[in-house]
């Protein structure tokens, strides 16, 4: 009986909105409406009520089932056929909803804040709080979905990190806390205003949906690799989008300056848009890639952390704006400071999960050369960049990772040492295959710069369809080398190594080295065997000829980073 009642309700209500005449706003002055006695008219108030009950009924069955939660529990690895890889989190917190309550424990003892920054590591434990919960987390660290993030958390209180991703507030999380907790937080040390905040509230709404999420939250996507390949500049709207945390709220244009400063000055320099557009106006073709790109080939080989980018976190474009070498000598930057000086950090206006502003660092030299090639950029294929890539100026580090061209820019420092933050100094390091968190020290490696020989197929997509011609098959892709190294030559292999043909160039930045940033497309007919399927290889050769590794055990490493192995797809061969 139940099921048929609400079952009659939605035909009612089906009913209203495939009538003829097409009624899909509702009078609620019906008794002064000249249509009251129009049947349809007639019948809204039964349609408002079954609307009502249907949102009563709702509304009873969640709290029966305790759903007081802000986020459904969803699977934290979805994989889509071809593009990134997928993990979409729920939307963001609500300002007016608020989070489930976590009763004082009497069993338990009190702690304090002054208690919890005793154990920030794990020799002494690692404790957290929520609420009026403290938690050690020690044991939990090596099993976290997220990675080291949560050593992020370490002797602080924990809502402030779960309003960059709710899905930590689903019931289960919530009740594998409990299992770690092990007293109650001194009453007036609980914060509470974590949970009236919603840090995701200035994300453009305008993003093309070609751009395929491998997170909602922070935001990050990349588009197909057919679309990717399609664009030897790829358009604003495809470029596949990295971004740390949540984009930021920028100050009005009006107001915007960049603060260029260098260290043993005692006056900075501050640069309008306006500013920096009175500057020579310079461009550059570069691509940008992620230090990740390709991670998820690299995962297949062994469980790492991080973002599981497919081969699509790349993007090619042209960049204008005005040369850092030349702000900073309007700036006042000397020889002597060059000979003293080392670094270049930059400073974006997002945030972080520590709060902090997302920066890195890059060497004096890079920006200073006239080879360097270092933009202040304002634009991006002619046009304004982007919110999603840094609007409205960001730096531009053509050859190198793409973590290094900080977006939403505020300010820029010349100084001895490189960037301290936790950014810089942990998140694009690599590593032997050997070093795990165990026996990790992070000072032994430098971060990542100049990114390595790395080439890809884009068609056919891995575990797609090969339409076979005269005994070939058209294979596509895209081929790369950071420091500004130009790509020679690009091989293609159907037999695993046995014999390799070479491809030709689609495209490809007539600049020379070492000022070529461009990825170069190329495409190559293959002679395949005969048979359902086989599986295609492909290197590429730089100009220092360097070429790619072989296998991904080889080159693999906790942080997930130089995923520049052969790139090795499996089709299935049909007859034309």
């Amino acid at each position: 009986m139940f099921y048929r009642k609400i079952g009659r309700l939605f035909s009612n209500i089906w009913g209203v909105h495939t009538n003829k005449n097409k009624y899909l706003h509702i009078n609620f002055n019906f008794r002064n409406s000249n249509d009251y006695n129009n049947k349809n008219y007639k019948n809204y108030h039964k349609y408002l009520w079954s609307f009502a009950t249907l949102g009563y009924i709702t509304l009873y069955y969640n709290s029966r089932k305790n759903l007081y939660v802000f986020a459904k529990e969803e699977s934290t690895e979805t994989k889509p056929t071809s593009g990134c890889a997928s993990d979409n989190p729920p939307e963001p917190i609500q300002p007016h909803l608020k989070a489930p309550k976590i009763p004082q424990r009497p069993d338990l003892p009190t702690y304090s804040q002054k208690d919890l920054l005793k154990h920030r590591c794990r020799g002494e434990g690692v404790w957290v709080t929520y609420q009026n919960g403290v938690y050690d987390i020690t044991e939990f660290l090596d099993k976290h979905p997220g990675g080291d993030q949560i050593t992020l958390a370490s002797g602080k209180a924990v809502e402030g990190f779960f309003n960059y991703s709710v899905l930590h507030y689903a019931p289960h999380v919530l009740k594998l806390m409990e299992k770690y907790r092990i007293g109650n937080l001194r009453p007036q040390d609980v914060r509470t205003e974590f949970r009236r905040r919603n840090v995701f509230a200035h994300e453009p709404t305008d993003r093309d949906p070609n751009l395929i999420p491998l997170s909602k939250e922070p935001f990050n996507a990349g588009p197909s690799e057919s679309l990717l390949y399609a664009h030897p500049i790829t358009p604003n709207a495809y470029h596949f989008v990295r971004t740390h945390g949540p984009v930021p709220e920028i100050p009005d244009l009006k107001n915007y300056t960049v603060e260029i400063a260098i260290e043993g000055q005692k006056k900075s320099l501050m640069l309008t848009l306006d500013d920096l557009k009175k500057f020579p106006k310079y461009s550059v073709n570069a691509t940008i890639m992620c230090a990740g790109n390709r991670r998820d080939d690299m995962m297949m080989a062994k469980p790492d952390k991080g973002l599981r980018w497919t081969l699509v976190a790349t993007g090619n474009s042209i960049w204008s704006g005005a040369r850092l070498r030349d702000i900073l000598a309007k700036a006042g930057l000397t020889k002597k400071d060059e000979e003293n000086l080392h670094h270049v950090q930059f400073d974006g206006w997002d945030t972080d999960f520590r709060e902090e502003y997302f920066s890195m660092s890059i060497p004096l030299w890079k920006a200073v050369d006239e080879r360097g090639d270092v933009l202040i950029a304002y634009e991006m294929n002619g046009a304004p960049i982007p919110v999603d890539h840094g609007f409205p100026v960001r730096a531009i580090v053509p050859g190198f990772a793409g973590a290094r061209s900080v977006k939403w820019l505020q300010k820029v420092i010349v100084q001895k040492e490189e960037c301290q933050t936790f950014n810089h100094q942990r998140l694009y390091k690599s590593f032997s295959p050997n070093v795990s968190y165990e026996n990790l020290d992070w000072n032994l490696s430098p971060p990542v710069d100049e990114l390595p020989v790395i080439s890809a197929i884009c068609e056919p997509v891995n575990g797609g369809t090969a339409n076979v011609s005269n005994g070939k098959i058209n294979v596509k892709g895209y081929a790369f080398s950071g420091g500004g190294q130009k790509i020679l030559r690009v091989d293609v292999s159907s037999d695993q190594g046995v014999t390799w043909h070479t491809a030709e160039f689609t495209y490809q930045d007539p600049i020379k080295p070492p000022r070529h940033y461009s990825w170069s497309l190329w495409c190559c007919d293959v002679p395949v065997p005969k048979g359902k399927n086989c599986e295609i290889w492909v290197k590429a050769v730089d100009s220092f000829n360097n070429t790619q590794p072989e296998k991904f055990e080889h080159i693999w490493n906790l942080r997930g980073v130089i995923c520049n192995a052969y790139h090795k797809i499996k089709v299935n061969l049909v007859s034309c």
